[in-house]
């Protein structure tokens, strides 16, 4: 098979589902992983294919209608205003002398940014709102510890164990949700999501309404898991029902809310 007819093939592929590993197009090509990423490299830089933590997903504006996954830097822009309704109205679940876990992400992140001088006491594996706090907040602040992994914001250690830190409340965002559950591309995130779940009596997902047309390849956190889901007003009857099905809370966030 010739670089043309190769390439042909991974753009083919993306066509047909949000995100593909190296070693799933190894696979799929019968090619080393060295020509894989030298065939990304390429394509991403002549706009066919997006390069990715681990692999490819669609560029921008794919028509399969499905959102890529997105660096931290990329997705904090996006839904600014949704994203500061939904941190709103989690403010208002969390109580003066209440514990809480924080994960990363740029939902997470307008929460955390109202919470900075509330007498609570957080932890957080993301770098940007543990900066934020540490310069701007009078909280008590616990920082996951381990590897900065610059592209997701986190900090995260591979082989570590869930986190002694026991929390009211774990406060996730996702890059998608499904009826199979919270979706992630990133491996890293989904250990994180799956460590944290472990260590609150209860999970609330930050997912502003275009999160339901996501669809990543990693399955986080079943919706069994989830007791409650805050987003805005964007939000599909067909969605609605489905987390209802589900036994989740649903809160909706107005839009023209709150003062941050």
């Amino acid at each position: 098979m010739n670089d043309l007819d190769r390439h042909q093939q991974i753009i083919d592929i993306v066509k047909e589902r949000p995100f593909a590993s190296v070693r799933d197009l190894q696979e799929m090509l019968g090619v080393s992983a060295a020509t894989i990423r030298r065939d990304i490299d390429k394509l991403h830089d002549g706009g066919q294919v997006r390069k990715v933590y681990g692999g490819i997903s669609a560029p921008e504006g794919a028509a399969s209608g499905r959102l890529s996954a997105r660096y931290y830097d990329e997705n904090r822009d996006l839904a600014v205003e949704a994203k500061r309704a939904i941190a709103v109205t989690a403010e208002t679940l969390i109580r003066d002398g209440d514990s809480v876990i924080i994960h990363g992400g740029s939902t997470c992140f307008q929460l955390g940014v109202r919470l900075a001088k509330r007498n609570i006491r957080i932890f957080t594996n993301s770098m940007p709102l543990a900066a934020y706090l540490g310069e701007r907040g009078t909280c008590q602040l616990v920082v996951a510890g381990g590897d900065l992994h610059r592209e997701p914001g986190i900090i995260q250690s591979a082989g570590a164990a869930a986190p002694a830190f026991f929390a009211t409340k774990f406060f996730v965002g996702t890059q998608g949700v499904s009826v199979s559950g919270l979706q992630e591309s990133h491996p890293l995130l989904v250990k994180a999501i799956q460590d944290l779940s472990t260590c609150a009596d209860q999970i609330v997902v930050l997912a502003d309404s275009r999160k339901f047309a996501t669809r990543a390849r990693n399955i986080a956190l079943p919706l069994s898991r989830i007791g409650t889901i805050i987003t805005d007003d964007g939000l599909k009857d067909a969605d609605a029902k489905m987390l209802v099905d589900e036994g989740i809370s649903i809160l909706i966030a107005q839009l023209n809310g709150g003062d941050a």
